[in-house]
């Protein structure tokens, strides 16, 4: 039997060394908790005040610092060699300092020193006592010491540990216990809830507020007292529940019980983390009130002040992420740390939490707005009602993926009581025609009360208020029209219409004056209540300013005036979801995708469909017969411009070219669409593969819910159609996944699938390994997938995460041999987004570190490409701040110009190198590893969509296929079906956009969907054609016969004129327009007379 060596690597080894340049003592603790160094250094100074000089001496250190192994062996040479004894408090377990307790122990064990290494997050881990020298009945009685926390149990414990290690320790006196859970308020301090309901004015509302123990027992209480403090102030009672975790079963069931007896019309929670236990719910649950999570940073406010991100990763995963999965409201930060006055006989700052009071008092005013809403009926609320204008065309208005958002703002107008039956005159056009007015000074006066650095930046950058394209005689007009107390109105452009795709998903973009006197008109003038926002994501949370943990001077916080947000969204798409909910506050209620359909081979294909099953049953017969039926089928997937498709040439063996057909049409006869549009909280009519009822009854009940002030219950997201059958009823609260989880064991094992599925159709095509690929990985596809496509460009390199125990995350990984992995290593380059960029800058940092690894083996370059030198990036993404591609028009610019500035912008939005914290350009880079590409692979993972429903899909795999024409070279271009999971395929950009055309786009029950939707349905029709008009544009990859097919289908067909002209005739006269510029720009070269003289041209 041969070993093999694995080569292994922590995620720890990307921090940065510190040396803490601490003398040696008798005694060292160390934690991770800022809260436990407190305690013990107030447990130190009792002790020194008690016994003098004779209390053994002591030194304090955060083990967040010392992560990096160099930081260690540096600290254990100078510090902890001269200990007596060793205290550690884990969070997490081995995995969290595994480095570190390794030379730890080894010290100890050297030295004779006593250790003790301790649980510190409420959990028995027996594997602990392992890394410890003491007997366990000295470990359980310091941990029960540790637990029991406070200053007087901390001098105890140091006692104790102090006993162990040889040294002298004087008795202990005076209570070491608090109790494990209880109520707390700043007059009373630690209390019975008896006692704090005798104070309670039983004619206000009350809000309770939850808490660490490990506040009280530090003494670091101030921005709970500060938060006490603003929410009486507006008018409230306020009781404190304090327990180490909200999962402890007692403490759970203990504040299960107080907010029954309570009952609170909101709670305020600054624990962090889920809270979800065994049974699957949070003790804060039962209260059926809004929970809002605060966060109580653990870096200090110069750091949050100056970073655009907001709050730390590990920071975003506990006070963010993980309480999303309760559906908990973000409601902001709190507190930030700040060190003291060092302590010169500890060498150590005590580092507290410092209140933020401007940062209070928007949470308080957030809690405010959402209690306001139990207070009034739903028929009596100013509800604002928001349509998503994007991609900016007038006749895409109320634009969404899968969800028809006219027909929705219509139903949920009728669920909240503002109209009754249907509106007498059709939305989109009531829309186009009505102007809500607004003086332009009633303007500057609201404008007057916003932070003046905004003010500046929107003179500076959009000047005159009369310039503006909203505005008409001193007036903005705002196309939005009133139903019953509510509003509903058209978003408005967050600039210039001319420039509108680029900036909708620049952070950076200064909104315009139309755009924010819309949303001030509605905090001052229409006094919103609610917002409500139908439709594909908006542009109020792609603002200017922090990712996360806004300021004041952050523009989502400024123009949604804490007015709470009820975003309805499609709940296969967490990623744009998440953005809402994390910049601002929003609840983002999930609905169903429509029904999907199997498609049908086209009908043109019936020939073919019946050669291929002659073929298939000519076994055992006439060779001749076979040889000729071989030939006609070629000759017939000719003429239908199939082998054109597939890539088939004179070249290809008539057995592997029949065996491609074959496959192209079952695909086509697999393929599922969606079959019309949802209308949230309606039956669709359709039949779907899972029971639909009771999510279209959740949907209705969750927008009442959310405007009665209800909490709304948390649910996954991902596609039910993917067999994510947890997702469903929709109707909930839509969460993602755990940043620092991915990617999963799960996730992991489909990227290898994944890899080998891409290398094997490389090998195919070219008969040779890829040596050079670029992934285009989407954060809404890796939080829905959990990581599978992170997975396969991990795989590819021959790398495996290594996850931690009991937690699961992802703690480092694993080097897999040659040997093993029977393939060379590919070299690989991430294109990222912008969300991916911010939601998990941990898997950038492992795979910098998984290349620098590899580039430090002593393997042949010809396996390992890594080895002959990385002088580039291998992750390369938009710039800080900055999301989407910014093509603007290029895409429809049918000339070489219009291409130049495609490849231009892909180039530009993708020029930004990320190598670990650091973010920068590097263009000469980005075109070295783009000219050096061989392949580039785009992943599917839902069937309910494909690559001609958004222009999204064009903008990036066209966009970079017009990017490497305007570089030079050739590259494969591919598109990864992830759609089933047990086989994944892998076509070339041309097989996947022939199979939606026959499959989706040219089949009647497609556009039999669509009529169903009027005007939206109309839409979608039209925009079909021009995301197939892009990717011919920008890729060359659209045969002229099927432009042929989709005009057959479409102005080839009276139905479908007749039906566009009814009810969306700009829908129709763009499809016209296009194909004419299609026709006359060369992209559709088409010989049918029928077409020839509908396009008015001469055959």
């Amino acid at each position: 039997m041969h070993v093999l060596f694995v080569e292994r690597h922590g995620l720890e080894e990307t921090e940065v060394p510190t040396d803490l340049d601490q003398t040696g003592a008798d005694l060292v603790v160390l934690s991770f908790s800022d809260s436990d160094l407190g305690a013990f250094a107030e447990g130190w100074k009792r002790g020194n005040s008690l016994q003098g000089d004779d209390f053994p001496t002591l030194r304090l250190a955060n083990l967040s610092a010392l992560k990096h192994p160099v930081s260690v062996d540096t600290y254990v040479e100078k510090t902890l060699s001269k200990a007596k004894g060793i205290l550690i408090r884990l969070i997490g377990g081995v995995p969290y300092w595994s480095y570190g307790l390794q030379e730890v122990v080894k010290l100890a064990k050297q030295n004779k020193i006593a250790c003790a290494v301790l649980p510190a997050d409420g959990r028995e881990d027996p594997q602990l006592d392992d890394y410890s020298t003491l007997p366990s009945s000295t470990l359980r009685r310091l941990k029960e010491l540790c637990d029991t926390g406070g200053e007087i149990a901390a001098h105890a414990a140091l006692a104790q540990l102090a006993l162990a290690a040889g040294l002298y320790a004087a008795p202990v006196h005076g209570t070491k216990t608090l109790e494990t859970f209880g109520a707390w308020s700043p007059e009373q301090n630690v209390c019975s809830p008896s006692d704090i309901a005798k104070a309670i004015n039983p004619d206000k509302p009350l809000i309770i507020v939850t808490f660490y123990r490990a506040f009280i027992t530090a003494a670091d209480l101030k921005p709970i007292k500060a938060i006490f403090d603003a929410l009486r102030i507006r008018g409230f009672e306020v009781l404190g529940l304090f327990s180490p975790s909200l999962k402890i079963p007692d403490a759970a069931e203990w504040i299960i019980s107080q907010i029954k007896q309570f009952k609170p019309v909101c709670i305020v929670n600054a624990t962090s983390f889920s809270g979800r236990g065994a049974s699957g719910e949070s003790p804060l649950d039962i209260g059926d009130v809004p929970v809002f999570q605060v966060a109580l940073s653990t870096s200090n406010r110069a750091a949050w002040r100056e970073a655009d991100r907001g709050l730390s990763p590990a920071d975003m995963a506990m006070h963010v992420v993980l309480p999303e999965v309760d559906g908990r409201i973000f409601a902001g930060v709190a507190s930030f740390k700040e060190p003291g006055i060092q302590d010169k006989n500890l060498e150590f700052s005590r580092i507290e939490h410092q209140p933020d009071k401007e940062r209070i008092l928007a949470i308080t005013d957030k809690v405010c707005r959402w209690y306001k809403l139990q207070t009034k009926p739903l028929e009596a609320q100013k509800a604002a009602l928001i349509l998503s204008t994007y991609p900016g065309r007038p006749w895409q208005m109320a634009h969404a993926v899968g969800l028809d958002v006219l027909a929705s703002a219509q139903a949920i107008l009728q669920d909240l009581g503002h109209i009754e039956g249907s509106l007498q005159k059709p939305l989109e056009l009531s829309l186009k025609e009505n102007k809500i007015k607004w003086p332009v000074e009633k303007y500057k006066d609201a404008l007057s009360q916003i932070p003046k650095k905004l003010q500046s930046d929107l003179f500076e950058a959009w000047g005159d208020i009369r310039h503006d394209s909203l505005v008409s005689q001193n007036t903005f007009n705002f196309s939005a029209l009133h139903c019953g107390e509510a509003v509903i109105a058209l978003q408005p452009e967050r600039s210039d219409p001319a420039h509108r795709d680029n900036d909708y998903h620049d952070i950076s973009r200064v909104p315009c004056h139309g755009y924010v006197a819309f949303y001030l008109w509605l905090q001052d003038a229409f006094k919103a209540d609610a917002i409500i926002h139908i439709g594909a994501h908006g542009t109020l949370e792609w603002l200017p300013g922090k990712s996360v943990a806004l300021s004041k001077n952050c523009w989502p916080e400024v123009l949604s005036g804490n007015i709470p947000i009820i975003y309805p969204f499609i709940l296969n798409d967490p990623g744009e979801a998440a953005q809402a909910k994390r910049r601002t506050g929003a609840v983002t209620i999930g609905h169903i995708p429509p029904a999907l359909r199997v498609s049908e081979a086209p009908s043109q294909f019936s020939y073919l469909e019946s050669l291929l099953d002659e073929f298939s049953n000519a076994d055992g017969l006439d060779p001749n017969r076979r040889e000729r039926l071989k030939e006609s089928i070629r000759v017939e997937a000719e003429a239908l411009g199939i082998e054109a498709d597939l890539g088939i040439n004179d070249q290809c063996s008539h057995s592997e070219a029949l065996s491609r057909i074959d496959r192209f049409v079952c695909d086509i006869k697999e393929t599922q669409f969606g079959d019309g549009l949802h209308i949230f909280g309606r039956k669709s009519g359709q039949i779907l593969p899972f029971e639909a009822a009771s999510s279209e009854l959740a949907e209705r009940r969750a927008i009442r819910n959310a405007l009665s002030g209800k909490r709304i219950p948390a649910g996954p997201s991902g596609s039910p159609y993917r067999g994510r059958m947890d997702v469903l009823p929709s109707g909930r609260n839509l969460f993602a996944t755990d940043p620092l989880s991915v990617p999963t064991r799960a996730a992991h094992a489909q990227g290898i699938k994944l890899a080998e599925e891409f290398i094997r159709r490389h090998l195919q095509d070219k008969g040779d390994w890829p040596s050079g690929v670029i992934v285009d990985l989407w954060g809404s596809a890796t939080m829905r997938t959990a990581g599978e496509e992170f997975a396969m460009a991990l795989h590819l390199l021959g790398i495996k995460p290594v996850w931690a125990d009991g937690s699961e995350r992802v703690s480092g990984f694993e080097i897999l041999p040659l040997i093993t992995l029977d393939r060379p290593r590919i070299d690989v380059t991430l294109r990222v987004s912008g969300l991916f960029r911010d939601v998990f800058p941990t898997l950038s940092n492992l795979y910098q570190q998984a290349i620098d690894a590899l580039s430090k083996r002593e393997e042949s370059s010809d396996w390992n490409p890594y080895t002959s030198g990385v002088e580039n990036a291998r992750i390369y993404g938009p710039a800080p701040q900055s999301y989407g591609l910014g093509m603007g028009s290029a895409p429809e610019d049918f000339s070489d110009a219009g291409r130049r500035a495609a490849a231009e912008a892909w180039l530009e939005a993708s020029s930004y190198a990320i190598k670990g914290d650091r973010v920068y350009q590097d263009k000469k880079g980005l075109k070295d590893r783009v000219t050096k590409a061989d392949s580039f692979v785009h992943l599917q993972d839902m069937p309910e969509t494909d690559l001609l429903l958004s222009a999204d899909y064009a903008a990036h795999e066209a966009g970079f296929a017009a990017a490497k024409k305007f570089i030079g070279g050739s590259v494969s271009l591919y598109h990864l079906d992830n759609t089933d999971p047990e086989n994944p395929t892998s076509r070339t950009l041309a097989e996947e956009i022939a199979r939606v055309v026959y499959a989706r786009a040219c089949n009647p029950n497609w556009l039999t969907g669509m009529k169903r939707h009027g005007f939206r349905g109309a839409a979608e029709i039209s925009a079909t054609l021009f995301h197939m008009s892009a990717f011919a544009n920008l890729a060359d990859v659209v045969g002229p016969h099927l432009f042929d097919s989709y005009h057959d289908a479409t102005l080839g067909n009276d139905d479908i004129v007749k039906f566009m002209s009814e009810y969306n005739p700009e829908a129709l006269a763009a499809m016209r327009d296009c194909f004419e510029k299609l026709y006359h720009s060369g992209l559709w070269k088409t010989r049918r007379n029928f077409i020839l003289g509908d396009l008015g041209v001469s055959a």
